[in-house]
């Protein structure tokens, strides 16, 4: 049978004979629904455009960062002027304080940060400081988590790796490896007995407080409050990932929003609006130990680049209560959409959801840890994500991602995802 999408085909195969998978980051070679990628040459508030003039009503919206819709008008006039005076100095500009500023004011747990130009810098810098603070080398990290592509994090991850079936990776030294445990989200006794084995060694707890890499999994009721205990109680330092979460589902975060104040918060995605960008900040004493304060030493030639800068600027200032209101409630009515379709296509299906995030997981069980995620059928899904592409929606490409809404979706475009999901539902049931 002929391609449906003959150019972008043509496009990956040309992209795989130079560029390693064809890809340049793994998910998006669409390998685990069995299928090709579309190439995008366009984005437009909630949709795309391929190489083979077809639209798509998007979900996936850069992974995250895209709260505002592609390509925002002001948007793009900011960046456009940003670039007209220089797209990188290597000097300090009153951009990086600005926009650091604002972080600040809304997360309050941040009194000093450091930009950096991923989530996995951000996550990988964080640990370092940690470890410098308590003068300890073991890091607490659960199982299904990913927090970037750093070494130590590397172990029984999420994200991508768990949608390739790699919950580690080969190239990750022994000894390396050695220094990470990894507890089962939302069981708090799996922590407890961690820290009983290896007292006094462990210097960080680091956690995304909203799960977002094996498929959303919020936190079970007094697991962070628990976790926060456990670091006091052990001199051990908490750090929260919220590179997705952070200004995701609130403007202050999910430590915002579920009262619980980490010691270190790692920050990307919507901070850079789009463009490439990370952070990792939390208390001034601990910061203060980051050269050129102190000796732990981090740096980075685009870090703080103007651009990154203007877009996260633009972003954030736009952030607004009845925004988040609106996101939640395009969110809840996607989730009745999606549970309702999957029900009456005898299909089971739970839909998990935190503010504008959600993973529907083809599975009978619940979903609140990384052994019930995995449980979810992802044939099924495959076939559930092909029937939804064929009718121009485009969800994750993987069972283990979160869905992303923007303020540029309407409850229009909703409602037609919904009513997609119906026949996409029946083509599930089949698979």
């Amino acid at each position: 049978m002929p391609s449906a999408r003959p150019t972008s085909s043509q496009a990956f195969t040309r992209a795989q004979r130079i560029l390693v998978g064809g890809v340049n980051s793994p998910v998006r070679a669409f390998a685990a629904v069995k299928g090709r990628p579309p190439f995008i040459t366009r984005g437009k508030g909630a949709h795309l455009t391929d190489q083979d003039g077809r639209r798509y009503l998007d979900y996936v919206m850069s992974w995250g960062p895209l709260i505002h819709g592609h390509a925002p008008a002001g948007l793009t006039r900011a960046l456009t002027a940003a670039a007209a005076k220089g797209t990188s100095f290597g000097a300090p500009t009153i951009l990086e304080t600005t926009l650091a500023e604002h972080v600040c004011a809304l997360i309050p747990s941040v009194e000093k940060l450091r930009f950096v130009n991923s989530g996995t810098e951000a996550t990988m810098s964080a640990i370092r400081v940690a470890r410098a603070a308590t003068k300890r080398d073991k890091i607490l990290k659960f199982k299904g988590c990913y927090h970037g592509h750093t070494d130590s994090l590397l172990v029984d991850a999420g994200s991508g790796a768990l949608t390739l079936g790699i919950p580690s990776s080969p190239g990750v030294p022994k000894g390396v490896a050695s220094d990470t445990l990894v507890g089962n989200y939302n069981d708090l006794d799996s922590v407890k007995h961690l820290f009983r084995t290896h007292r006094q060694q462990i210097a960080a707890v680091i956690v995304e407080p909203i799960a977002g890499n094996m498929g959303v999994v919020p936190p079970a009721s007094g697991f962070l409050e628990g976790l926060r205990e456990l670091c006091n109680q052990n001199d051990s330092l908490l750090i929260f990932d919220e590179v997705i979460s952070g200004f995701r589902v609130s403007k202050g975060g999910a430590q915002s929003l579920l009262a619980v104040h980490p010691d270190l918060t790692c920050l990307g995605k919507i901070i850079g609006g789009g463009l490439p960008v990370g952070a990792y900040g939390g208390a001034a004493e601990f910061m203060s130990l980051v050269a050129p304060m102190g000796e732990v030493y981090q740096a980075g030639t685009l870090s703080g680049n103007p651009l990154a800068m203007t877009a996260g600027l633009w972003s954030l200032k736009r952030l607004s209560n009845v925004l988040y209101r609106r996101l939640s409630r395009m969110s809840g009515r996607l989730t009745t959409g999606l549970t309702k379709a999957a029900k009456d296509a005898g299909v089971d299906v739970q839909v998990n959801s935190a503010g504008s995030l959600l993973t529907p997981f083809f599975t009978a069980k619940p979903v609140n840890d990384y052994h019930s995620a995995v449980g979810a059928n992802t044939k099924k899904y495959a076939a559930f994500f092909h029937a939804m592409l064929g009718q121009g929606i485009y969800p994750p490409p993987s069972q283990f991602e979160a869905w992303f809404l923007s303020g540029a979706h309407t409850d229009q475009d909703v409602e037609h995802t919904i009513k997609a999901s119906q026949k996409a539902m029946r083509a599930a049931n089949r698979a």
